[in-house]
This record gives C-alpha cells, structure tokens and sequence, in this order.
C-alpha cells in the first residue's frame, strides 16, 4: 500500500463498493463536490481514512494569487486556522453492504503517483466497484430527466452497462481525473464507473440580456437521477425521496425564473429559444425493472 495512504479503521463487511467525487474540472451542478457530501450526510458515514496531501499541490502559480494557496486566519498575529487540502475516506454500513464515500481536490502535479495512491485505497479496504460521479454544463432542458454519460475501465462491464439509460461518451480532449482514474484501474482489473451528468446552462449575451448567461449551480434533479442509477446498481436501498423533492422544487423555481424574464423581455422569446433547445434533446430516462414492476401493478389496478 502506498504510504500516502491512511487507514485507521477497517469496517468487517465483506460486500464494499465505493462512490468518489473531487473538487474538480468537471463539476457542474457541484455533482462531483456536493453529492458526495450529500451521501455522507443522508448515511451518518465516518472518516475512516485518507490520502496525504505531500507533493499534489501547487502553493502558487504566477497570476494566481491567494487561489491556489492554504487560506489562515490570524487573530492578533497568532494563526488560529489554517486550511489543508483534504482526500477524505468515509464508511457507512447500508443494510449490511458496506459504502465507502470518498471525497477528494483534483491534484495539481504528480497525477499518476495520486492514481496509484487512491487505487490503493481501493484495494485495501476491498471495494468490488467504484462509481465516481462528475458533471458538465449543456444547453438542455432543465425540467427533463439529466443526460448521463458513461465512461468504464474494463471491457467486460458495457454489456451490463447498457441497462442504465446512459450516453457512452465519445470525448477527446483534456482529461477528467474520472476517466484518468478508469484508464489506470483497468491495468489493475478493477471495476470503475464514471457518470457525468449534464446540468442545464444557456447563455443569452447573443441575446442582449443583462443577465447574460442562467446555469444550475447545484443541480440535485442530477443528483437523482445519477444516484437512481447507482442505487439500483449496487442494490443500496437508499431512501432518495429527499432528492426527488429537492429536484421538483429546483424545476419550479427555475421555471418561475423563466416566467419572470418572459414577461420583462417578451421581446427576446426567451420561451421559444429554450423550446429550440429541447427539441433535439432525446430524455433518457432510467426506471428500473421492479419499479417499472410496480409502475404496471398500479395501472392495471387503476383499471379493475
């Protein structure tokens, strides 16, 4: 095990899967920063372990000023704060499986040796699969079902895989750290999932707008319907009714933003333009089998 890697306690379950985010490139809709937290607290997890900041990070970058750096607080000269980059391990036994949520910051430099510590990780507290989660900002409806893509380390994985209502992404460019770390996994045979989901954004500076540009800061109608997916996958049981009311609530208030606008700019058809942008938008929604199940008992019930 690599010695960045700290382990002080190791739960006795035999049945362990994991569900990673980072403080990251891709985090649109805080998906990849803010559900991981979300899980911590919907489960009651404990930090059991993480990975040591040393030699990750940057302290500056010329341009970058107090960005990069540690933030302190100081009261009459002496620091009474001062803040770490963290790569936290947490647990939460769910109905005797054990879930381990980690939540991460994209290192700066030494990336591989960062892989091989969070694999590590991985191995030595012996989780079957991990699903990192991420997110990305796309011209799309904001009251549809989120498109999810799907990026995985081996092979063997993508017959199971196409159950789940995701888009395979075709990306080429600049690397996430989820598809760095699914390209290092398959060297190690371990079984990876990264879903990005895709948070809704429209720019409007083409328009003439004050306002120029509308995206979900924290998308939780993405948040569920990336963690249908993974509840269902890694037969978790997770109680998702908050999430489901939260996302309901999300598209309300966005679309009594778009009332609003609508009625001080008529003249922009703001309405027509997001009519445009849902009209080559394919919904993919996920339902799984038993829900669907379920779904059809109550239909024909309705019916006698």
């Amino acid at each position: 095990m690599d010695d960045l890697v700290r382990l002080w306690e190791m739960p006795e379950t035999t049945e362990n899967y994991m569900i990673a985010g980072w403080e990251q490139w891709a985090d649109a809709g805080e998906i990849s920063s803010g559900l991981p937290h979300y899980l911590i607290e919907l489960t009651g997890a404990e930090r059991v372990g993480k990975i040591q900041p040393d030699s990750f990070y940057f302290f500056q970058v010329p341009g970058t000023h107090h960005l990069l750096r540690p933030q302190v607080k100081l009261v009459q000269g002496h620091r009474e704060s001062m803040s770490t980059h963290n790569n936290d391990l947490y647990y939460a036994n769910v109905d005797g499986k054990g879930l381990y949520i980690f939540m991460g910051e994209e290192p700066h430099q030494n990336e591989e040796r960062y892989a091989e510590a969070f694999l590590d990780l991985v191995e030595s507290v012996g989780v079957r699969r991990v699903v990192i989660v991420g997110g990305v900002y796309g011209a799309m409806p904001y009251d549809k079902d989120r498109e999810i893509s799907c990026v995985y380390s081996l092979p063997r994985m993508k017959k199971e895989l196409d159950q789940y209502a995701v888009r395979y992404s075709n990306y080429e460019g600049g690397s996430t750290i989820g598809s760095y770390m699914a390209h290092h996994a398959e060297f190690r045979g371990i079984e990876m999932v990264v879903f990005h989901g895709f948070a809704p954004a429209y720019e409007f500076s083409q328009m003439g707008l004050t306002v120029q540009a509308m995206r979900v800061e924290e998308d939780w109608k993405a948040w569920l319907d990336i963690m249908r997916r993974v509840d269902y996958m890694l037969g978790l049981g997770l109680d998702l009714s908050d999430l489901e009311e939260r996302g309901s609530t999300l598209i309300a208030a966005w679309r009594n933003k778009i009332d609003e606008l609508e009625q001080k700019h008529p003249e922009l058809h703001i309405k027509e333009y997001l009519d445009s942008v849902g009209q080559d938008f394919e919904e993919r929604s996920f339902i799984p089998l038993d829900s669907a199940w379920d779904e059809l008992g109550d239909i024909l019930d309705d019916q006698g």
